[in-house]
């Protein structure tokens, strides 16, 4: 049985060719191509959308990392998280009378000046500024037990990279800014930095031009002179902060002048531990000649051999590379020190007693 083929009439509805441009033919798409095509055009604007998107991110996160570098990301970061090991500060640990009223600010009004750190790793912060005001936090939280409040303290988070001496520099230039800051303390700073081992300077003096390119050629010159007090008086002294500039430069003079008078002046202050401001500036001044002289007979005890002044100021200083970074030595007339990126209080008490014992064995 045969199958009769079916035919279908299309009917083309006619137009006039007027209608069309000569030698064009209108195209004509069917659903396939029609999806195809605005499945295509959809993609060139997702893909156009999604570069203006990745260039924003580009722009934020260089903004983020302008930002972080100076320090202005700011967050509350964990007392205990805080470590301030990579500046050696200017202040002694001694009384510091004005941080009560800075303690007392800051439990009425709050803190207004965010602290600045750098991440150190593993979830850890170096402090670059604000010594007073994370010290007057941990008071806080001493006084209180109030972890909520006081256990965090905002911080600026600066990105990581700045030069040990810029973070030196500026937390000079902080401290240049307050008027209680003594020539005293100046010069232990310059000392310190000098003493640190991961700086190249060892002299303190030369340490001063380094640390203190704000201050005045005047400045500069009084706080060296106040270097020799800081390091041959400095852990004597209970409020060196407190010495006025005339009274420090006098004292300063005279410790090369007279042979004897560091030895004179650390046997008065030994063991003295209740002595007031006043006392102890009475003491140095005694001993500057801005009063009672001492007689030789009575409080002065009788020195050693005189030894050439060149002998009194000598010091030796040299590094030693260590598995921990450079070890930074200096050794003078009754001291020893040994400057290294360490812990040493996480040493046993044992062993480091063993191995000082031992070193001192050494070298008799």
């Amino acid at each position: 049985m045969s199958r009769k083929r079916r035919m279908f009439d299309i009917d083309i509805p006619e137009e006039d060719a007027t209608d069309f441009p000569a030698g064009k033919v209108e195209s004509r798409r069917g659903p396939m191509a029609a999806a195809i095509s605005e499945t295509a055009e959809s993609a060139r604007d997702r893909a156009k959308v999604e570069a203006q998107i990745r260039a924003e991110n580009d722009a934020l996160a260089q903004e983020h990392v302008r930002l972080k570098r100076a320090g202005l990301i700011t967050d509350m970061i964990a007392l205990d998280a805080i470590d301030a090991h990579k500046l050696i500060r200017d202040r002694k640990p001694v009384a510091d009378f004005e941080l009560a009223e800075l303690v007392a600010s800051i439990r009425d009004v709050g803190l207004s000046n965010p602290i600045r750190v750098e991440p150190a790793g593993e979830g850890r912060y170096e402090l670059i500024q604000g010594w007073r005001r994370l010290s007057a936090y941990r008071q806080l939280l001493e006084e209180t037990g109030d972890d909520e409040t006081w256990g965090r303290i905002p911080a600026g988070i600066a990105a990581r990279g700045d030069q040990l001496e810029s973070l030196y520099r500026r937390m000079v230039d902080e401290n240049l800014v307050r008027k209680d800051i003594s020539f005293a303390e100046m010069a232990q700073l310059a000392v310190h930095y000098a003493m640190d081992p991961l700086t190249a300077e060892n002299d303190p003096e030369k340490a001063v031009a380094i640390l203190f390119k704000s201050a005045g050629y005047q400045k500069r010159s009084y706080i060296r002179n106040f270097i020799p007090l800081v390091e041959r008086l400095g852990e004597a002294l209970l409020y060196p902060q407190e010495i006025p500039r005339a009274l420090g430069l006098s004292l300063s003079q005279r410790l090369d002048e007279v042979p004897g008078l560091v030895a004179a002046i650390k046997s008065e202050l030994k063991d003295w531990d209740t002595r007031s401001i006043t006392d102890e500036l009475g003491v140095l001044r005694r001993y500057a000649g801005q009063g009672a002289e001492p007689s030789a007979a009575e409080d002065a005890p009788r020195p050693a051999p005189a030894a050439p002044q060149s002998a009194a100021k000598a010091k030796t200083t040299f590094q030693l590379q260590r598995p921990q970074g450079s070890a930074k030595c200096t050794a003078a007339n009754g001291r020893l020190e040994i400057r290294l990126p360490r812990d040493f209080s996480a040493v046993d008490r044992r062993k480091l007693e063993a191995a000082v014992a031992a070193m001192l064995d050494q070298i008799e």
